[in-house]
């Protein structure tokens, strides 16, 4: 049977140095990560600049020699902010990533598309919001380009890239190689159609599948009339499309676990696994 090459996002476990994060991620068999640096090890990243080669380095190939990729290298910073300062900042930030992506052995770096206000705002579901976004996209592809590295954009149902449509609108105009989607399909989940998530599962899968670079794995449930995202396997995600697609259709892609907590890692494998050996 085709391995079921699952990995998780790394501060959602708990770890003081490379080593431990290292033996915890071999303990629960996972094969790559998801690495924020600054989330998972601040000490090494007081500002963003402060992350250099070195770092790529002693990260990278430590973990690659544990036979851990580093699959997405994190850096989900406001690319649509209104302020112009923000957004620049926000830019460079991504692109001093992107220049270090080879150094910590990571093909691609992702972010989501961020928001138009300080949080959540209707703003966000504007043609306006789009454009915002997919200018920073484009700075940030251009770049890319130049160093043969993959931007990895996450939609989300309360930012500017809300729906497979969108994101998929947004591969078509950047007409690159170097953009590809980072699929969450809990994050296309609304209050309006949770009721229908296979529909919305099914229809991402089926016009995303060859723009997809990873797919992250989350659960949810209603809470006063709001989805809540709570850890996998704890709610009403219904993984079977997701894990078929990830069985059949694209072997061996990256997928990874997203806000499950390290105490609720074994029942996720556990629950994943059972669906995806059917």
């Amino acid at each position: 049977m085709m391995p079921f090459n699952i990995g998780v996002r790394a501060h959602d476990i708990s770890a003081n140095s490379r080593e431990e994060l290292g033996r915890k991620l071999l303990d629960f068999g996972f094969s790559h990560i998801q690495l924020a640096v600054g989330k998972s090890f601040p000490e090494f990243a007081p500002n963003v600049t402060a992350i250099s080669s070195g770092t790529g380095h002693y990260l990278g190939d430590y973990l690659g020699k544990l036979g851990i990729k580093i699959s997405i290298l994190g850096c989900y910073v406001n690319i649509s902010s209104p302020d112009n300062f923000v957004r620049e900042q926000a830019i460079q930030a991504f692109q001093h990533h992107l220049s270090l992506a080879n150094q910590f052995n990571a093909s691609v770096v992702g972010t989501e598309t961020g928001s138009l206000g300080n949080g959540y705002t209707q703003e966000n579901f504007t043609e306006t919001a789009y454009c915002v976004a997919r200018n920073s996209v484009s700075e940030l592809v251009d770049y890319a380009e130049h160093l043969g590295v993959i931007v990895g954009i996450e939609a989300g149902i309360n930012h500017p890239l809300y729906t497979a449509e969108l994101a998929k609108r947004l591969v078509r105009e950047m007409a690159s190689p170097n953009l590809k989607v980072i699929l969450d399909c809990a994050n296309l989940i609304s209050i309006e159609n949770y009721q229908s998530q296979e529909k919305v599962v099914y229809q991402a899968l089926d016009l995303l599948r060859d723009d997809i670079c990873s797919l992250h794995l989350k659960d949810f449930i209603v809470e006063n009339e709001q989805i809540k995202i709570v850890p996998v396997g704890t709610g009403m995600m219904k993984y079977d499309q997701i894990l078929q697609f990830l069985k059949r259709d694209k072997p061996l892609m990256f997928a990874s676990l997203e806000a499950t907590p390290e105490k609720n890692i074994p029942h996720a494998l556990t629950h994943l696994a059972q669906i995806y050996d059917k």
